[in-house]
């Protein structure tokens, strides 16, 4: 079926559009000079970089901000082909609006596309207004496979690593000199943000299972990193995911797949396969991993010849599986193996993953997205093999976990139970609901129990202030502590290291990212 959106400047209005997907796909339009406009409720930093883009930003989604499109000053300078034109000014703050009267009528010719995320309720009052003004209304999913009909696609699905690895194939392509796209789930340093526009043929992006909007994408070259139940507010089962990503695949031209996922190995058929495990016969795999306290090596083999040595400055296995991917597409579209070992060799990794936010007090403080308990048990096992190392400053990991949705934290309760093994302290609070609704059936405590159970120092501190209270007392130098969660918790960070500034004699250490 032909994608009804229309890229050639009709303009679009973006609902949410601080989110971090949303951000992104509006990035890419605005660099290609289409008049993006989009309301969110707080201004972040992604929504100042679309103002500097010359985005019109309005802060609170009300039905007022679409009388935007048919303003006297928009309707004076639209483009010739009846798009509007926001203006554009070097002051962003000149760009925030709070709505004003919505006028009786808006020609259909102004009418913007109107993009949502599965974030968006039905209910909510700029959405229903777009319905009412007849404008065209589209998933995220709908544009993103849009623009990647204009490409040669690369998509990176699966349930784990998708933000790591395509940031680091988009990293690949970009330092490679092939100019990619890139619509990535993370801020990368290296294109100071979480999307960029390049001339090259070649488009980047996330493909998302967590709504099954995935099965839209078309693409040149499909990677599935992994395939497990993660979102059990859309999927019933594992093998529901499973026909998702199998839908998935029948779209991608050529496919890349880690046999090391059982569903991977078991339910789909590769045309390029990736492991960590040489016995497992895959096309390209990894031995020989060494992990330093600032990374990790190891030796890379391609259908049985060996290619060489690989540094990473990331840490952990699931680090290296994610290497394998973007050697892989690296591989297939002709790059030299050294070329692709000297550019993976400084990549740092995405925000948020494992993403150093600074040292004070000889306490090393570490952000991370992960919120299921595969991905929690990975990056916990990284940072013990960081502490673990022979020329490791740290003594001991302490975790601070903010559970995501009270549907995950039912259905993975014994998993996340038994997911903070190598934490040396467990520190919990209560669950973000993420829109949710509470249905009295689980709650932080009950987590925490849990976790208590399998684990002999497990702290429950409900509110963000408790957590930031208990840790000013329980952090002493030589700790390194890990912020875990998809929700709040890394507010709390800035004030906890301003804190232990105070505390030290000597200048803090630079931040930067390790992953």
């Amino acid at each position: 079926m032909l994608n009804p959106v229309d890229l050639n400047g009709k303009p679009f209005h973006f609902i949410g559009i601080g989110g971090i997907g949303m951000s992104a796909l509006a990035y890419v339009l605005a660099k290609r000079d289409v008049p993006v406009s989009g309301s969110d409720i707080h201004l972040n930093d992604v929504m100042k970089r679309l103002q500097q883009q010359g985005a019109q930003i309005f802060l609170g989604q009300q039905a007022e901000n679409l009388d935007y499109y048919c303003s006297p000053e928009t309707r004076n300078s639209k483009a010739e082909n009846g798009a509007i034109a926001p203006s554009v000014s070097s002051n962003p703050a000149s760009h925030l609006t709070t709505g004003s009267v919505l006028p009786p009528q808006i020609e259909p010719v102004h009418l913007p596309q109107v993009i949502c995320s599965t974030a968006i309720n039905p209910n909510n009052p700029e959405y229903q207004a777009a319905l009412a003004l007849g404008c065209s209304v589209f998933h995220r999913s709908d544009l993103l496979a849009a623009l990647m009909h204009q490409y040669q696609g690369i998509a990176v699905a699966g349930t784990h690593g998708k933000t790591t690895t395509s940031s680091m194939i988009g990293y690949l392509l970009y330092k490679a000199g092939l100019d990619p796209t890139i619509v990535v789930g993370g801020e990368v340093n290296a294109w100071d943000g979480n999307a960029r526009v390049g001339q090259g043929p070649h488009l980047v992006a996330e493909a998302d299972e967590s709504d099954g909007s995935l099965v839209k994408l078309k693409s040149h070259i499909g990677i599935i990193t992994n395939i497990e139940l993660d979102h059990p507010d859309h999927y019933a089962t594992l093998e529901e995911v499973i026909q998702t990503f199998k839908a998935f695949a029948a779209n991608c031209h050529t496919l890349i797949g880690c046999i090391d996922s059982d569903a991977v190995q078991s339910q789909l058929t590769p045309q390029i396969t990736y492991s960590l495990h040489p016995e497992a016969e895959a096309d390209y795999w990894a031995d020989q991993l060494v992990h330093h306290v600032d990374g990790t090596t190891a030796r890379i083999w391609e259908r049985g010849k060996l290619l060489g040595h690989l540094r990473l400055t990331l840490l952990g296995r699931h680090n290296v599986s994610n290497a394998l991917a973007a050697i892989a597409v690296g591989r297939h579209l002709g790059l030299a193996f050294e070329q692709i070992a000297d550019i993976l060799a400084t990549f740092e990794g995405a925000r948020r993953r494992f993403e150093r936010r600074g040292e004070y007090h000889r306490i090393l403080f570490v952000d991370d997205y992960g919120h299921h308990p595969s991905e929690l048990q990975a990056t916990i096992g990284a940072a013990r093999l960081k502490i673990d190392a022979p020329d490791s400053c740290h003594q001991r990991l302490v975790a601070v976990f903010q559970p995501h949705r009270y549907s995950r934290t039912l259905t993975f309760l014994d998993e996340f139970a038994e997911s903070f093994g190598d934490a040396d302290l467990v520190v919990t609070t209560d669950i973000y609901s993420a829109g949710e609704a509470n249905p009295g059936t689980i709650s932080g405590g009950h987590l925490a129990e849990a976790i208590a159970h399998n684990h002999p120092h497990a702290v429950y501190q409900p509110e963000l202030s408790d957590v930031l209270d208990y840790l000013k007392q329980a952090l002493t130098s030589g700790d390194l502590v890990l912020f875990l969660g998809a929700g709040s918790l890394n507010r709390v960070i800035p004030e906890l290291m301003a804190y232990f500034q105070t505390l030290e004699d000597d200048r803090p250490v630079a931040v930067s990212s390790i992953g």
